[in-house]
C-alpha cells in the first residue's frame, strides 16, 4: 500500500522512474523530468512534437460539466508552459460503472466542447466501464502540439536573476472546488457573497491565455509552470529543481482574496500551499517584468511580482513575517485530506 497519496517525488521519480523510460530515441530532446510539464520529441525542419499527460476528472459532487473542465484545461494548462496551445489530443476514459450512459453522453459533450474552444482535435484513445472505479481520476489524456524548437518555452529554463512573477491569485481551483463541494457549510460559516465570490472562480482556472500573451513579449519569459499539487510554493520549488537554481520568494506578496484566505482558515488550509490550477508561475528577465505585467492587465488578468530566481541551486528560501527560512518541498498536498475530512465530518 502507498505510504502517502499523490504525485510521487523527486526522489522517488529519480529512483524508479527516470533512468527507466524505454528505449532511447536520439530525437527526444527533452525527456521525462521532475518539475518538467512536456516532453519535446523532434520531428524535423525545424519543428517538434510537444506532449503532456495528465488524469482526466470525474467528480460527482462537483458536477459533470466542471469535471469536465478541469480535464481539459488542466492538461491545456500544461501545454500552456510552452508558450504554445494544444492541438491534439489522445484519452483513456475508466469510467465507474455506476455511470450511467447518458451521464456519460453528458460528459463527454462537455469534453468536446471545451477541446473545440481551445482548438484541440480528439484523435482517439480508450473508453470503457470499471467495476470497482471509485476514484474522482476516471482515466487519463495526453495533449500534445507541434511548434518550432528554438520558440518552446520548458519550465528547466529559469536563470539567475530572474523575477518570479505569478498570475491571478493561490488556491484558485482547490478553493473553489471546496466551496462548491460543501455550499451549505460556506455559506454558513462565510456568508453567501463569499461563497458566489469563491465559487465563481471555478471558470478562471484555465491559464491558458496568459501564457501565450507573456510569450508574445519578446525575450521576456524564461520558463512557466502551471500551480497543482503544492500550490505556489510547490510549483516555483519544482521550477527552480528544474532549472538548477534556488529561489526566494517573499510570502506576503503571493496575492489571495479575503474571501478565498477565511475559506482556507475553514478548512485549516495554507492558500500558497495547495492546488492552484488557473495561476501560471513565470520567470522573466528584470527589465521586461513591468511590461509583462502591463500586458495581462489590459485583458484584466492579475501578474504579480513574489520572488527571484538565484543562482545556486541549494539556496531556496521562503520570506515570511521578515523571516527567512529555507523552503520545504512539501510532498503531499494538504487539500485531499481536507476534502476527504470534510467528507467524513458530513459537511455539505
Amino acid at each position: 500500500m502507498a505510504s502517502k497519496l499523490g504525485k510521487i517525488d523527486s526522489t522517488a521519480f529519480h529512483s524508479i522512474i527516470a533512468h527507466r523510460c524505454g528505449y532511447h530515441r536520439p530525437g527526444l530532446l527533452v525527456p521525462a523530468s521532475f518539475g518538467v510539464d512536456v516532453a519535446v520529441v523532434e520531428v524535423g525542419q525545424g519543428m517538434a512534437m510537444v506532449l503532456t499527460s495528465d488524469p482526466l476528472s470525474l467528480i460527482p459532487s462537483l458536477g459533470l460539466r466542471e469535471s469536465a473542465w478541469l480535464s481539459v484545461h488542466i492538461l491545456a494548462n500544461d501545454m500552456a508552459t510552452t508558450g504554445f496551445a494544444p492541438q491534439y489530443a489522445q484519452m483513456v476514459l475508466n469510467l465507474p460503472a455506476s455511470l450511467s450512459i447518458e451521464e456519460f453522453d453528458r460528459y463527454w459533450a462537455y469534453i468536446h466542447e471545451f477541446c473545440a474552444e481551445i482548438g484541440v482535435t480528439i484523435t482517439g484513445g480508450h473508453t470503457g466501464f470499471i467495476e470497482g472505479q471509485n476514484s474522482t481520476i476516471a482515466g487519463g489524456a495526453t495533449f500534445i502540439t507541434i511548434a518550432p524548437v528554438e520558440e518552446i518555452i520548458l519550465s528547466s529554463g529559469a536563470q539567475a536573476g530572474d523575477v518570479i512573477l505569478m498570475t491571478k491569485t493561490a488556491a484558485m481551483v482547490s478553493s473553489a472546488i471546496l466551496a462548491m463541494s460543501f455550499p451549505q457549510t460556506v455559506q454558513n460559516q462565510l456568508g453567501k457573497e463569499a461563497f458566489e465570490q469563491i465559487s465563481g472562480l471555478f471558470y478562471q482556472t484555465s491559464s491558458l491565455r496568459e501564457a501565450l500573451l507573456a510569450r508574445q513579449i519578446p525575450q521576456a519569459i524564461t520558463a512557466m509552470h502551471d500551480v497543482t499539487e503544492g500550490g505556489i510554493l510547490g510549483a516555483i520549488y519544482e521550477l527552480a529543481t528544474a532549472s538548477n537554481k534556488g529561489c526566494r520568494i517573499n510570502y506576503e506578496a503571493i496575492p489571495v482574496l479575503p474571501a478565498q484566505r477565511e475559506l482556507c482558515r475553514l478548512f485549516h488550509l495554507d492558500p500558497a500551499r495547495i492546488i492552484g490550477a488557473g495561476s501560471m508561475i513565470m520567470t522573466c528577465r528584470p527589465d521586461k517584468v513591468q511590461l509583462v505585467i502591463d500586458k495581462l492587465a489590459q485583458e484584466n488578468i492579475l501578474c504579480t511580482a513574489i520572488g527571484e530566481i538565484l543562482p545556486n541551486a541549494q539556496d531556496k528560501f521562503l520570506i515570511q513575517n521578515n523571516k527567512q527560512q529555507t523552503l520545504v518541498y512539501q510532498e503531499t498536498d494538504p487539500y485531499w485530506a481536507a476534502f476527504f475530512n470534510a467528507l467524513k465530518q458530513g459537511w455539505k
